[in-house]
């Protein structure tokens, strides 16, 4: 007969986070009955949603930061690969100035709440932690990103971010009776997007089909999602949603103090060798930190969970270039928020690299359409160029509209024609300066778009971040127009550094999905699809399922 035994499905470690106390008031202990309990003021909640808000938007963890520097300092690193994450650096580094949120899409709000069973709070903690949600969207330099349906077809902005994905679990571990902690993690659209889930049967439960099942999967990650990346896969459990839901905690580090190997039990465990493996195995694919190179992905976690038998599901997350989560906790010692990297300068270069500069090729993009083309198609792709000049800012309902107005038999704008789109929305612009940050949003969404505008006479040159579909590569080639690759990630570093004025220019009532121009300086891209029907990401590094070689180019 087989005795019963408890284990929990991810038995996690002791928590070794670093934490810095930001309050010792706003709780108190007061004794019921024979047990005492830990009674925190809703405002105390409140203030701490802020404060995790605030850090999750300008700060990130230094074991990140230290990532990015080992990039620099390696060897095997392509140029790109240096010059993407010294970007990186240099954005956190602005970022963590207070002023600038470190990406654009402030995303949506994530947060996890786990209470103990001698927590009272007197509130309805979800109302309490969205208030304030509400105030730091409020108070602080973010972007309103998600959409009220009015009806089915119908959306509006609703002005304030939320509302939030907000779970709140009962905490009944020994220990835990008299804490409530949580996380908080803000989620841009490119990297939750890149969340992929697929039903697989035990076939797969083979040491060559996992391989090439995941050399084909993760490749269609891209870069659309700013690497390098965080990677998550799980590998099982017993049901397909928290499968996925696993792998989201994974790609933050939450899970790493699971255990490394398995049990009758049945509990999760990491594979610590298969994660490196996978890592090994991204570094070859040649897609390196979105440019060409070894750094796709930062680290790798893979978890091996429990299925059902005739169910086995593989989720894949990625936390991105903005890491943005971060832990806090509530107990009788004080109110906790970990501690993130406050002084990022430390990890750039004494001296900034001057060959990570060769070789640009600077574009003027007030010349007439004509020139600018005419000097695109003389360059290779993957060529590094700096632009300055004009250009129009314009994503998803704004192209929708001019999709439109095509429909009507309208002209398209002349806007469309005579400058280069870049594919943005901006966040909140400070006080003072002439951005907020601004950095690309991914470029896929407005594929379907190009043929018919390039035919009209516009989307010539394209700026966005992430790999195109056949259809843009087809366009491009046959209408003579290219598509330039942006850094995904350093939102920030593009708002201080290189765009110096913007102004709405067409369907104001869109918000920061308006049609803007804005003038820009030294602002870096690459060429990735050129009007020969070049495309970096397929040819170079068949990042689509193609099975062409990766040759040196590729590195």
């Amino acid at each position: 007969m087989v005795e019963f035994k408890y284990t929990e499905l991810l038995p996690l470690g002791k928590d070794s986070t670093q934490y810095r106390k930001i309050s010792d008031s706003g709780f108190k202990i007061e004794k019921l009955g024979d047990k005492e309990f830990l009674v925190i003021d809703p405002e105390t909640i409140k203030k701490l949603t802020f404060e995790a808000l605030h850090d999750t938007q300008h700060l990130l963890r230094t074991s990140h930061l230290k990532q990015l520097k080992k990039i620099l300092d390696d060897p095997e690193a392509s140029a790109n690969d240096r010059f993407v994450a010294l970007d990186l650096l240099k954005n956190a580094n602005i970022s963590a100035g207070g002023v600038l949120p470190m990406c654009q899409d402030t995303g949506t709000i994530v947060i996890t709440g786990k209470r103990g069973s001698q927590v009272l709070t007197n509130a309805h903690d979800e109302e309490v932690i969205s208030e304030g949600i509400f105030d730091a969207f409020q108070k602080m330099n973010l972007r309103y990103s998600q959409m009220a349906p009015l009806t089915m077809w119908e959306e509006k902005n609703t002005g304030t971010n939320l509302p939030a994905q907000i779970e709140i679990y009962a905490d009944t571990k020994p220990g835990h009776e008299m804490e409530y902690s949580f996380m908080f993690m803000a989620k841009g659209g490119g990297s939750a997007n890149k969340s992929l889930m697929f039903q697989e049967t035990k076939a797969l439960l083979n040491p060559s089909k996992l391989r090439d099942f995941l050399d084909e999967k993760l490749r269609l990650l891209g870069t659309a999602a700013c690497p390098p990346y965080h990677l998550a896969i799980v590998i099982g459990g017993p049901t397909a949603e928290y499968s996925l839901k696993v792998a989201k905690l994974a790609s933050t580090r939450s899970l790493d103090t699971l255990p490394t190997s398995g049990s009758l039990l049945g509990h999760g465990f990491r594979d610590e060798a298969m994660e490196q493996e996978v890592l090994e195995m991204s570094q070859k694919f040649g897609i390196g930190a979105q440019f060409g190179g070894k750094y796709f992905c930062h680290d790798v976690r893979v978890i091996r969970l429990p299925r059902h038998g005739a169910s086995l599901p593989v989720s894949i997350a990625v936390s991105c270039a903005a890491d943005r989560q971060i832990l806090a906790k509530i107990n009788k010692d004080g109110v906790f928020l970990e501690q993130l990297e406050t002084e990022p300068a430390q990890f750039l270069p004494d001296v900034i690299d001057t060959h990570l500069n060769d070789d640009v090729v600077n574009i003027d993009l007030n010349k007439p359409m004509k020139e600018i083309l005419a000097q695109l198609t003389k360059l290779p792709i993957k060529a590094r160029v700096s632009l300055s000049g004009s250009m129009i800012v314009a994503r998803d309902l704004a192209h929708a509209k001019i999709n439109s107005m095509l429909d009507e038999g309208k002209e398209i704008p002349d806007y469309f024609k005579n400058y280069a789109v870049y594919y943005a929305g901006p966040a909140k612009t400070p006080t003072g300066m002439a951005s907020g940050s601004f950095g690309p949003t991914t470029a896929g969404r407005m594929d379907g778009y190009v043929d018919r505008f390039q035919k009209a006479g516009g989307s010539m040159i394209m700026l966005a971040k992430g790999n195109r579909s056949e259809a843009v590569t087809n366009a491009c080639k046959e209408n003579g127009g290219f598509y330039l690759g942006s850094i995904g990630g350093p939102a920030a570093l593009l708002a201080q550094e290189c765009i110096t004025k913007v102004e709405v220019l067409d369907f104001e009532e869109l918000g920061m999905e308006a049609v803007w121009k804005i003038d820009i300086v030294d602002f870096p891209a690459f060429v990735v699809v050129d009007d020969k029907g070049n495309n970096f990401f397929d040819s170079g590094t068949r990042i689509l399922g193609s099975r062409i070689p990766v040759g040196p180019e590729s590195g």
